[in-house]
């Protein structure tokens, strides 16, 4: 196959997952060109994202390197051979890659679970408020660049809705629902919409009140998106430099540690949403 001209993180996966499977073998990258009948620069090539490889090449590399998790296979078989144009296309060269990621990730997730400790979780957040976090984080934006950035938010909503949403569970902290990142009618509005989303039975809102004991998790902020299988589970962090996916499997167990924790300092989904609701009559 030729080189793919953009190389999105769906990409890196497979071709990181691909090179994971070959090096568990102790084989050499040019071992396995040669039961591809390719070059190493090839390989190298596939291993790399830089170039797609077809189903049948990823079922025999599989076979190759003894690999019998059907389900797994299934996976990659699927992600090499996905020719989906989401709606995040759309923003490419008006918002920088990791965005479109960002929304690709979210759209083939098998389930997602938000930890978010200073702001309202980005699906859940209104165009008012949505505006308000951009607006103070980027304030030399012009209005012709903060607006796509408002509506690319708002069209992630995408995964949350429609006839087949995704399971959709966040923990979000009182801080981030008392903030007031406009005015009091913003904050209002926005508390009132989480509201009316937890009462579809794929949403789930935890909070996690101010005065919870055992709670030191100011850095665990992070979205775990869940993938066919779970060595295909991905995990979006920030950082100084952007948005981190992480995905190597002894980081994503300590992630899923994390959230056990996170969630034991939460109140359950009733008392959450009652909380939400007293804070609205606070306002």
């Amino acid at each position: 196959m030729p080189p793919k001209r953009h190389l999105t993180a769906r990409r890196v996966r497979l071709a990181a997952e691909l090179r994971r499977l070959r090096e568990a073998t102790g084989m050499k990258a040019k071992e396995a060109a040669v039961l591809l009948g390719a070059d190493s620069v090839q390989m190298s090539q596939i291993e790399s994202g830089v170039a797609g490889v077809s189903a049948e090449r990823v079922r025999r590399l599989a076979a190759h390197y003894a690999c019998t998790d059907e389900a797994l296979i299934e996976a990659l078989v699927s992600m090499a051979t996905d020719r989906t144009r989401g709606w995040w296309e759309e923003y490419r060269g008006v918002l920088p890659q990791v965005n479109l990621d960002v929304a690709e990730t979210e759209h083939h997730a098998a389930f997602l679970r938000e930890v978010v400790i200073n702001r309202i979780p980005g699906l859940l957040q209104t165009p008012d408020y949505a505006r308000a976090v951009f607006r103070y984080m980027r304030p030399e934006l012009p209005e012709s660049e903060l607006t796509p950035r408002v509506d690319y938010r708002l069209r992630r909503r995408a995964v949350i809705e429609g006839a087949a949403p995704t399971p959709y569970e966040t923990i979000v902290h009182e801080f981030a629902l008392r903030v007031r990142v406009a005015d009091r009618q913003t904050s209002l509005a926005q508390l009132h919409w989480i509201l009316s989303q937890v009462e579809q039975n794929h949403v789930t809102v935890r909070v996690i009140p101010t005065d919870q004991d055992g709670f030191a998790g100011a850095g665990a902020s992070m979205v775990y998106a869940g993938g066919p299988v779970q060595r295909l589970d991905t995990c979006l962090r920030d950082a100084p430099t952007g948005v981190v996916f992480v995905d190597a499997e002894a980081q994503l167990e300590r992630l899923r540690t994390l959230l056990r924790r996170v969630e034991e300092a939460s109140l359950d989904p009733m008392a959450s949403r009652d909380f939400i609701h007293r804070l609205t009559k606070e306002l």
